[in-house]
């Protein structure tokens, strides 16, 4: 598990996969600043907590580089992991507490999100469902 301080100094644990882990002892290995326990784990050139604007720089390059479209942001990294949570079946309780939301409703967006790809699915098996959809107005 990792501990992480979000939003509000919040802190949550999250599951941590064997390949992260690893990613993170390699990492850590190489870096040249020695990391305080309770300190940031990703830190810029200086050894000082990484600048967020020179993560969104980094993004904006390889997306550029993979020709993806600008909606290819660390948000929607992030909203795509809990709809695919949500879509394996996941509990929207712990899909809560993963992305540290403070209230349900927050993350019942997601729910939405779902709905609409069932639908989508559904329709494209079923045309006649999809008919009858637009007869109701939907």
């Amino acid at each position: 598990m990792l501990v992480v301080t979000g939003k509000g100094r919040k802190q949550r644990q999250l599951p941590v996969l064997p390949a992260v882990r690893a990613a993170v002892a390699d990492y850590l290995a190489a870096c040249p600043h020695g990391l305080a326990a309770d300190g940031p784990l990703f830190v810029g050139a200086r050894g000082g907590p990484l600048n967020p604007r020179l993560v969104q720089l980094q993004m904006e390059a390889v997306r550029k580089r993979l020709e993806l479209p600008d909606t290819a942001t660390p948000h929607a990294l992030r909203h795509s992991f809990a709809t695919h949570l949500l879509g394996a079946g996941g509990d929207l309780r712990a899909i809560q507490e993963l992305l540290g939301h403070a209230s349900l409703s927050t993350t019942q967006r997601y729910t939405s999100v779902e709905t609409e790809r069932l639908l989508a699915i559904y329709d494209a098996a079923h045309p006649r469902a999809r008919l009858a959809r637009e007869d109701r107005g939907e």
